[in-house]
């Protein structure tokens, strides 16, 4: 885990190295592993959870084809930006730059992944599906 940028001062009688903390948290997604989400077809990198809140980021990919029924995530707002892929909502196609969210309690979906999608997907606090 990277958790410090560290800086080099160079002259010609001293080098310092200077220690930087930038960030509480940094997680490297090529370091994480997909495991399976709450559909078939659905993989989750956990990128970070929150212990107190039981909230989490991850990554999510859909697979191609994939069509997740309408659902409500009861215990947490849900904010997903489209990374790749093409998304589709009632009938409108959704491409990479766009941005979704959906109030804790509020039906969403159904979500049908015209190819595979990755999402960056925010939860402020458990992940449940209803």
């Amino acid at each position: 885990m990277v958790d410090r940028l560290y800086l080099q001062a160079c002259s010609e009688s001293d080098s310092t190295v200077v220690f930087l903390d930038m960030f509480q948290y940094i997680a490297l997604a090529n370091e994480k592993h997909w495991q399976p989400g709450p559909y078939a077809g659905v993989e989750l990198k956990i990128l970070h959870k929150n212990d107190t809140t039981g909230g989490v980021v991850v990554l999510r990919k859909f697979h191609a084809g994939i069509s997740v029924p309408a659902h409500t995530h009861p215990a947490a707002n849900e904010w997903a930006w489209v990374l790749s892929g093409e998304w589709e909502e009632d009938g409108v196609t959704y491409t990479p730059g766009t941005l979704f969210y959906a109030p804790k309690g509020q039906s969403h979906g159904p979500h049908v992944a015209k190819t595979e999608v990755i999402s960056l997907t925010m939860f402020d606090g458990p992940l449940t599906v209803i």
